[in-house]
């Protein structure tokens, strides 16, 4: 600047009266979702500005209509897996109210394919059941319509009364292990009295099904174990696969620690630890690990691809940290028994929607034949009174509605049922 002439300097009085009060925004906290969309919180405060000083106000001293969001969408990363869904199907009915059902798909978004759901079991799922109308039916048709439209039926000749079909369904050579039938489990898989057909009816909705686990395979391997501790040694098996299932009553969770490990890790062989509430796999560093079920079940799958190889595991139960169950719940081991609903709770709460965990052999497969079903009078009947079956394995679900008795099989050794309304 030597060319140019520097002005004097001098000193000027400016306005030292407080700034208006303005929003002030800090910057934002850690994103709440490790990928995909998420929220991050940023708080936000009143101020003004006072000879220099910044000055904490009331919020209603600021603009209201011009306050910043205290949570914006943020994305860290895409996520490595995603749920997709095909379209919703047509009303179940054709006039009145029913249900819409749609599939999910766990997809690789890189490649646009699907994969195993158990890659999406951490990830929030859409809806995959919805109420839908059809439009008021005619005059005419009241009293003579269907309640909605049964995914699988049985056929007619499967129309049973309710001991006829539980007598049909007390399977023989089940072939299962004596630490599949605790005493627990003989206690809430009551068999049914071959005697005449209760006809007596509730006031409310009810259900009642039996279920049965038919065998596959026999071996080491497929085996469920229901004691309170154990050690299982799965090595020395000829299979690639080999697969075994823990299991104890709601209300207690599952430890287990590696005592030996001869898997070859270099060469993939590995072991997964999966639960309802919890996924893991591993190889090295084993024999230092500690694996929480978090709740009263897990399923331990080896894979080895030299025969011999394999893991020695010790587990125990106690009683869970943190409730994952409601009080309604109940859970039952093969190879058969029975569920009824509704459950009656001493408070007597109707809103809660009871779930029945059924968990047999990973070596079996549950077969479910609902007996009786009354649904009350015509006025109960709505689009939210449906009885919702998962299988776990495939976390595929489907929906039975209206007065036909239903069977249903499972593709794994797992199955919840979900009874609304």
């Amino acid at each position: 600047c030597h060319p140019v002439p520097k002005p004097e300097s001098r000193m000027e009085v400016c306005d030292l009266s407080p700034c208006p009060p303005r929003w002030k925004v800090t910057p934002s906290g850690p994103c709440s979702s490790s990928c995909g969309l998420g929220l991050a919180v940023q708080l936000v405060t009143c101020v003004q500005i006072h000879q220099g000083k910044e000055i904490l106000l009331e919020e209603r001293l600021c603009p209201v209509a011009e306050k910043p969001l205290t949570s914006v969408p943020c994305v860290i990363r895409m996520c490595s897996y995603e749920w997709s869904f095909s379209e919703w199907t047509e009303c179940s009915t054709s006039c009145g109210n029913g249900i819409q059902t749609r599939q999910d798909f766990c997809l690789n978004p890189l490649t646009r394919k699907h994969v195993n759901p158990i890659f999406c079991r951490h990830f929030p799922k859409a809806i995959v059941v919805r109420g839908c109308s059809a439009g008021p039916c005619p005059e005419q048709a009241l009293g003579t319509g269907s309640h909605g439209a049964e995914l699988q039926t049985v056929t007619p000749a499967a129309h049973l009364t309710a001991a006829a079909a539980a007598k049909e369904a007390r399977y023989k050579d089940l072939d299962l292990p004596l630490s599949a039938v605790p005493a627990v489990t003989q206690e809430q898989a009551k068999e049914t009295s071959g005697g005449e057909e209760d006809t007596t009816k509730s006031n409310s909705p009810s259900f009642w099904m039996c279920f049965s686990s038919v065998s596959c395979r026999t071996g080491v391997c497929g085996n469920l174990f229901l004691n309170a501790t154990g050690v299982i040694n799965m090595t020395g098996v000829e299979s690639s696969d080999c697969t075994v299932a823990i299991g104890r009553p709601l209300g207690e969770e599952i430890t287990v620690s590696v005592l030996q490990s001869s898997l070859n890790c270099s060469a993939g062989e590995v072991v997964l630890f999966s639960g309802r509430m919890m996924w893991r796999t591993g190889c090295r560093k084993l024999p230092l690990s500690l694996i929480n079920s978090r709740t009263n079940t897990l399923i331990v799958k080896q894979r080895v691809l030299v025969p011999g190889n394999g893991v020695i595991l010790q587990y125990n139960s106690r009683t869970a940290t943190k409730k994952y169950y409601q009080d309604c719940d109940k859970q039952l081991f093969g190879p058969q028994g029975e569920i009824e609903n509704p459950v009656q709770l001493p408070d007597q709460r109707e809103e809660v929607v009871c779930r029945t965990f059924i968990n047999v052999a990973p070596r079996h497969r549950i077969a479910i034949r609902a007996l009786s079903i009354d649904l009350g009078n015509e006025s109960n009947h709505t689009h939210f009174n449906y009885v919702l079956v998962r299988d776990v394995s495939t976390m595929k679900t489907m929906v039975f509605r209206g007065k036909q008795q239903f069977f249903w099989q499972s593709t794994g050794s797992q199955a919840e049922i979900e009874f609304h309304e």
